[in-house]
């Protein structure tokens, strides 16, 4: 188990929109040697992806990102993007390219560049929990668990723009200087952490946002929620004022309060925990990889999420995507059953309880499939 440390990215004052807050994230300096691009997709979204033989999901699929270390980012035009304008005179973000099915959830395109379905990464490793089912047959469990296990899996998820008020936070909030990410609140529950390398790559993907995928949670928060208070400097008076370098002194210790109090009190459920990393692809001196939460229920929010690392371990992208207090939940469940070698005696004294509620939360989890018909 290892942590989230967005070590080099500092947080500036928030943005207020409703019941909606952007927390900007700032690099000093890019990361060197890798770009991020976006390629958008046709059919609406809709897309199918091959992830095995004979194995293959549908899902929405509006975008992907193309990582790039080849160092040519800086010298050439995005990898997937087209010269010209759009009739109201701004410059397109991409060209639309003609793709339905998806090989694989990350695809070595020629080059040093590396094709991968943001989100799609996280939520597979989610769906692929303790996936096979039992590996022993029990007499608790169904010819079907053993032969299928938990196929076929599924979770409910929101597109951004159903989001309330998340488009048009996107569009009239400013994008600051040297911005590489962004931390998406809703209700002031952590929605979703965004992390790119470069400031020109945020500004391209900046309006991706409203494209992702967010739990049923923050879809609830976002609706019925009440306005979130906005950031405002409060600088006592005092002789310390009488000059403008030292009132632009007492601005910046609010800033830097602001952003121990975000990081403690707001951004904690996410950089606190402790994460499971799974490697996806090695792309020279960076790795992509994707993370699970421990499951612990009935505590702060958990995340899943996907990010690439430089060989010393720090962030250069991040996505996370909150799970629900009963997707929290199931993986929590899985997880017990799996260290028990799916016997439920076992798992109903590691979780504290009786086989029979261990049953039960089997089928209030969905799973009840698993079970082998009792008389």
């Amino acid at each position: 188990m290892n942590r989230l440390e967005l070590t080099g990215l500092t947080t500036r004052p928030a943005q207020v929109w409703g019941g909606i807050r952007l927390v900007p994230l700032v690099r000093e300096r890019p990361v060197e040697g890798l770009r991020l691009h976006e390629e958008l997709y046709t059919d609406h979204g809709h897309g199918i992806v091959d992830i095995g033989p004979r194995t293959h999901y549908t899902s929405v699929i509006p975008h992907g990102f193309v990582a790039d270390w080849s160092g040519e980012g800086e010298q050439s035009v995005a990898y997937g993007t087209q010269l010209g304008a759009t009739a109201g005179g701004r410059p397109p973000r991409t060209a639309r390219l003609q793709r339905h099915r998806h090989h694989r959830m990350a695809k070595r395109r020629p080059g040093d560049r590396l094709r991968f379905l943001p989100l799609h990464l996280a939520l597979e490793g989610y769906l692929s929990l303790h996936f096979g089912g039992p590996a022993i047959a029990w007499e608790e469990w169904s010819r079907q668990a053993l032969r299928d296990g938990l196929s076929p899996r599924a979770e409910d998820a929101y597109m951004g723009w159903s989001v309330r008020g998340l488009g048009a936070a996107l569009r009239v909030f400013e994008i600051h200087p040297n911005q590489c990410g962004v931390m998406v609140y809703a209700a002031d529950a952590l929605a979703a952490a965004f992390v790119v390398p470069h400031p020109d790559d945020y500004r391209l993907l900046h309006p991706s946002l409203v494209e992702d995928l967010y739990g049923e949670l923050i879809h609830q928060y976002a609706l019925y929620g009440a306005p979130v208070p906005e950031f405002a400097a409060r600088i006592p008076d005092g002789p310390h004022l009488g000059t403008l370098a030292g009132l632009r002194a007492a601005a910046r210790a609010q800033e830097r309060e602001w952003a121990e109090a975000h990081d403690t009190l707001f951004a904690g459920e996410l950089l606190d925990s402790s994460y499971a990393f799974d490697r996806v692809y090695r792309m020279g001196p960076f790795t992509l990889w994707r993370f699970l939460p421990p499951f612990l229920p009935g505590g702060a929010g958990q995340h899943i999420g996907e990010t690439i690392t430089d060989h010393k371990g720090r962030v250069a992208y991040l996505k996370t995507f909150r799970l629900s207090e009963a997707q929290i939940r199931r993986g929590h469940l899985l997880h017990r059953l799996a260290d028990a070698d799916w016997r439920l005696p076992r798992a109903a004294e590691a979780l504290g309880t009786t086989e029979e509620e261990v049953v039960r939360r089997i089928r209030a989890a969905g799973f009840e499939s698993l079970l082998r018909a009792r008389a």
